[in-house]
Formats: structure tokens, sequence, C-alpha cells
């Protein structure tokens, strides 16, 4: 069985702060270790020139998200870990995708509509200030995605449109060119925290309320001991709820650690010892981590070392499905005599196929199709791409087996049709 792909990529503009650590980097690591998996971990720094035009910041934080990732506990060697402007191939696959993409499509992205609807508020050009980088972010993004056949993307429901986006498109390419690419799904993980910051805001380097992953302990616990807390004396009972430090000390204590504090918040502990309880507890998990960073970020040419081998590693896969791709569209070699092109267009439309779509009615159908064509059967109407994709995974796999499924044959089309079709698929699985 196919091992499942994952795929995360950092946006490199800035210095990870605590709430990152909890909310992406600790739960991605502790994936990066599981059994039947496969997982891909990219430096976002195309991605960062689109909101960031300073190139000393962007280099800055591209040393020190890596240098981050690797002292949390990745594993270069177990993973794909790479930067995203090492691989020549995501750029090339921007511009195939950005060929197979409606504008309608990418007017829809809810970061260019925010834009747009901060500039007609204003009563300035919609368009002002509005990036071609911007406005093509999502097929960047289904790039990174697509070019790998990552079946989950952890993302958080901000980015869920990005995911859907990226299935567009992929079914766009699909129904051109021939089966390609894998529809990708959203991981939500509703179980990762959302740490507060200093003011009890989310921690946010928008709201300047954070606080630095590896920040040296004095400094780290000068910006604890600012942690906003509420007037009541010591001695006096204290709320856990809406309190920024509780919730941050339970993002890292054990539930009988969390438990504890509890009990003394009802106890009266002053807020003072509160917050040295906190930096102990943050000190004791980040410490062993630090030496480890510290020792990356003062030696930058062991992480360009680093990145350099992931990014090589990785175009081992990326260079073989390039070429598949180029050769798909029509960009191949010359020397290549046209029978042989053609041999190796009939070959590739002998396979039947499924055609994803949506309709008026805001349902997600699909369609089988057989190698020339022709119509044999429609899908009932689905809710969500997702549950499309599955079904139609489901199909590949079980073969005839799967013809429980909602299947309307089309004029004319038998069962023993339809079946032979689906054993075919199931073959060339």
């Amino acid at each position: 069985m196919s091992p499942v792909r994952f795929l995360t990529g950092i946006t490199t503009t800035g210095t990870p702060h605590l709430g990152n650590y909890v909310g992406a980097i600790r739960p991605a690591v502790e994936a990066s270790r599981r059994a039947g998996t496969e997982n891909f971990y990219f430096l976002a720094d195309y991605h960062a020139l689109i909101k960031c035009d300073e190139p000393a910041r962007i280099q800055r934080s591209t040393l020190e998200i890596a240098a981050c990732w690797l002292a949390a506990g990745l594993d270069p060697e177990r993973v794909f870990f790479y930067r995203q402007s090492d691989l020549p191939e995501v750029t090339e696959l921007t511009w195939l995708l950005t060929c197979v993409t409606g504008k309608g499509l990418l007017n829809r992205a809810h970061a260019y509509k925010a834009a747009v609807d901060k500039n007609l508020a204003a009563g300035t050009d919609p368009d002002a200030e509005v990036t071609a980088g911007l406005f093509m972010y999502p097929v960047l993004m289904a790039a990174d995605i697509l070019l790998f056949k990552a079946h989950k993307i952890p993302v958080g429901r901000d980015q869920v449109q990005h995911i859907e986006m990226a299935r567009d498109m992929a079914q766009s390419f699909n129904h051109l060119y021939g089966e390609h690419f894998v529809a990708p799904e959203a991981a939500i993980d509703e179980s990762v925290a959302m740490l507060p910051g200093l003011d009890g805001r989310k921690m946010s380097k928008s709201y300047d309320n954070i606080i630095p992953l590896f920040a040296p302990p004095a400094q780290m616990r000068k910006q604890i001991a600012g942690i906003v807390t509420d007037s009541r004396a010591p001695g006096e009972p204290k709320l856990v709820e809406g309190s920024a430090l509780f919730q941050i000390y339970q993002a890292f204590a054990s539930p009988q650690e969390t438990q504890a504090l509890r009990q003394a918040y009802a106890d009266g502990i002053a807020w003072g010892d509160a917050k040295q309880l906190l930096f102990e507890r943050i000190d004791r998990e980040i410490a062993p981590m630090r030496e480890r960073h510290d020792a990356l970020v003062n030696n930058p040419a062991e992480l360009e070392k680093i990145l350099r081998a992931g990014a090589e590693k990785t175009r081992g896969l990326a260079r073989p499905f390039m070429a598949e791709l180029r050769d798909a569209v029509g960009l191949r070699n010359l020397a290549a005599t046209a029978q042989g092109a053609a041999k190796t267009k009939t070959s590739r439309s002998a396979l039947p196929s499924f055609k994803q779509y949506r309709e008026a009615d805001g349902r997600h159908y699909f369609k089988l199709v057989d190698g020339g064509g022709r119509l044999l059967a429609r899908s009932a109407g689905f809710d969500s791409p997702q549950q499309a994709g599955r079904t139609i995974a489901q199909l590949k796999k079980d073969g005839p087996a799967g013809l429980e499924a909602d299947l309307e044959l089309a004029g004319g089309v038998d069962a023993a049709e339809v079946a032979a079709a689906l054993a075919q698929l199931a073959q060339a699985q």
C-alpha cells in the first residue's frame, strides 16, 4: 500500500514564536514520525516575496525557521525538507497550471477579494497596490502541492479555500491532458492549540505580542512577566477561564501539571509565582532545543548544506514527474517521431477516466468516460469535492465491486460495460 503524503509549507517572513511552535512545529514534527506516511516540509520563500520586499529579512527568516524546525526534532533523513526556491520545477508547474486556471476562480480567492474590498471601502481603484503575485498566490500554492501528489495538507480553516482551488486546477489539467495529478484534501486538526499572546489576543507578529521560540532565558522570563493578568491579589482565587497565562501553561504541561495549576489558581496563587511556574515549564521543554538552534543559526553553511541536500532529494521526485507533465502538454523532444507521439497519445487515451465537476446547483459530480471520451455513467451529487474524490478513489480501487456506488448509466450503456471499464482502471492502479 502506498504511503499517504502530507505537505506543509512555512512562509519565511518572521521569527518563529511559541504560538508557531505549539500550533504548527511541534504537531508537524510528531506527525513526521507516523508510520505509513511520507512528509514534505518546505520553506516557502517564493511566497514570502508576495508580502515582504526586504531581502535581508527573508534571508534571516529562512535561516531562523530552518534552524527552528531542525532543533525541534525534524529529521531531514526521514522527510523531504527543502527550500521552495531550490526547486525550479515549482515555478515551471506554476505556469502549466496558470494556463488551465480560469481568472474567475482566482477572482474568488479570499486574499485578493479582501484587498479589493479594502480599496473599494477607501474609494480607490479596486486593484490599487494589488500585485500579480498576490493574485496568482493560489496557483503557486497549488504547484507546491500537486508537484508531489500530496494527499493531505494540514491547514487552518482560513486556508481550506486554497486546497479546494488546487483540486480545481488538478481536475482542469487532468480533464485536458489525462490523469496526472492527485486531488489533495485539507487536513484540519481541531485539537491544535491557538496560543494567546502577551495581551490575551492570538499570539501574532501583527499584534506585537509574541514570545520568540528561542529567545534567551532572561528575555523569555521578562516577556512572560509582562503577560497581562487581572488585579486579584495574592490569596484571592483566580479564574482560569480567559487567563492567557493559564492557556499558555496548558499548551506545554501534562494533564496532571495543568490540574495542579488550576488548583493553585483556586487557592489564590500570586501572579508572580504563576508566571515563574510558566517560565520554568516552557524552559524545561525549550532549553534542550535551544543549543541545537543556536549552533545552526551560527553556522549558516551547515544549514545551507542540509537544505541543498534536501532539495536534491526532493528533485529526485520532481524531475521525472515534471518530464511527464511536459510531455503531456506537448513540450516534447522534436526528434521523437509523430508516429511515436501518436502511439503515446493512443496508449494514454485507451484507459477510461473520471471527470469531476461542479453543477449550477452547487453540488459536486463526476462522470466515467471510456478511452475515446464516450460517456458511460454519471454520479449522484455530493456536498463536497472531497466526497466525490473519495468515491472515485474507491471505484478505482475496487473495480466492478464498487458498482454499488450511486451511478446513473448513460443511454445505450449497460452495467457490464461500466464494470469492464472499472476493471481496467483497477488493473492500472
